[in-house]
């Protein structure tokens, strides 16, 4: 039988205790397994590095909601991405990434692996030609986020697989933006879906950690091995905070799309708003392939104010929109990239406008986020 969407994060990989009848899977706050005998695993599990109980619960909860065969829960989006980067790649191959990457994935490519001997390049993925010229025959892996972190650019997911997979590279999306309840890299082709479990999935601003999800079975067996081997799991206790967060994620993403797209209208009639970021909007660049491969267009928005100075000094000035670095959450937040979270592409050519203004819209009441922007904007 198929569930959707919301049955699936509520029931896979969420059994009722067979012990107890409880709905909710146990914190397994536990190190090491009783073994019944010499080799005998109780159960499969025999230390919690390698594998733990409420791990495997959430694990394979995003392997449901995300469509693939296998999911794996670590410490966070940076060491997902560390542990698929070293297990898919050796020193001398090549990566292309987006030209508007997340600043914590390029310091990833640029100041770590560039120093392991991995090459990188950056490229506009809305641009089918330029990636098709960034493409090298060392290249090993695309790497994708649609929507971009934090202009908001859509990349063509079944395009660039195509792409991709003609080269002889793999294709991999960092689907945190969306979360797997709007988008669904892997249906399109791609084989390995990255998060950020710290944002959407786990939503409530409480929990750091991260997942990779791959679309077969043997990519998923390679990428487990060095999830053991390397070492940064999701412990016990951030696995259950983020499966509570995954159970509820559909009806939040409604809501932070909900709330995006009357703030995005707003701005856009603000006169002191030069210009907006929403793939919703019918003139944005990457609409119609946004429509095509999206739920809905998500909860991120970014616009640019009159100067840099004047994007400084208005996110100082909101209330209900708190000033801070993450994403995702229930609470409505707001930063200027190019000092924050953008720092590290400073000088590089992935650097941010300065006059450019990142909203993360939650689920409060829409006409409290309204006033409150429109009064930081003045």
């Amino acid at each position: 039988m198929t569930h959707g969407f919301e049955t699936l994060a509520i029931h896979a990989g969420q059994e009722p205790d067979p012990h107890t009848g409880a709905v909710v899977p146990p914190i397994y706050a536990t190190s090491t397994y009783k073994q019944d005998g010499v080799g005998g695993l109780r159960s499969g599990y025999e230390y919690s590095r390698s594998a733990n109980p409420t791990r495997t619960a959430l694990e394979e909860a995003l392997a449901a909601v995300e469509g693939g065969a296998r999911g794996l829960a670590f410490a966070s989006g940076l060491a997902a991405e560390d542990a698929l980067l070293r297990a898919l790649c050796r020193p001398g191959d090549h990566v292309v990434i987006p030209n508007d990457a997340y600043g914590g994935t390029y310091r990833l490519f640029a100041k770590v692996l560039a120093n392991w001997g991995l090459e990188y390049g950056p490229a506009p993925l809305g641009d089918l030609n330029a990636v098709r010229a960034a493409i090298r025959p060392n290249t090993k892996i695309v790497w994708v986020e649609t929507p971009t972190n934090p202009l908001l650019g859509i990349a063509d997911i079944e395009a660039l697989a195509s792409l991709a997979h003609e080269a002889g590279a793999l294709l991999v999306v960092d689907n945190t933006f969306a979360s797997p309840y709007l988008q669904q890299p892997l249906a399109l082709g791609a084989d390995v879906a990255v998060h950020s479990t710290t944002k959407y999935v786990g939503g409530h601003s409480d929990v750091i950690g991260g997942a990779l999800v791959a679309r077969s079975a043997a990519l998923g067996d390679q990428l487990a091995y060095h999830q053991n081997a390397m070492g940064a799991v999701a412990g016990p206790f951030d696995a259950w905070l983020t499966l509570r967060g995954l159970k509820t994620l559909g009806v939040r993403m409604d809501r932070h799309c909900d709330n995006a797209e009357r703030v995005v209208a707003m701005l856009q009639a603000h006169p002191k708003v030069t210009e907006v970021h929403y793939p919703g909007l019918p003139e944005h660049p990457g609409h119609e392939v946004a429509a095509k491969q999206m739920r809905r267009f998500g909860g991120m928005v970014s616009f640019r104010a009159a100067s840099e100075e004047e994007a400084v000094a208005l996110c100082a000035r909101t209330k209900v929109f708190t000033l801070g670095e993450s994403l995702g959450g229930v609470e409505s937040l707001i930063e200027h990239p190019g000092r924050m979270t953008h720092a590290s592409v400073a000088g590089s050519p992935l650097e941010v406008p300065g006059d450019l203004v990142r909203l993360s819209v939650g689920i409060e009441t829409i006409d409290d986020l309204l006033a409150d922007l429109t009064e930081a904007l003045g």
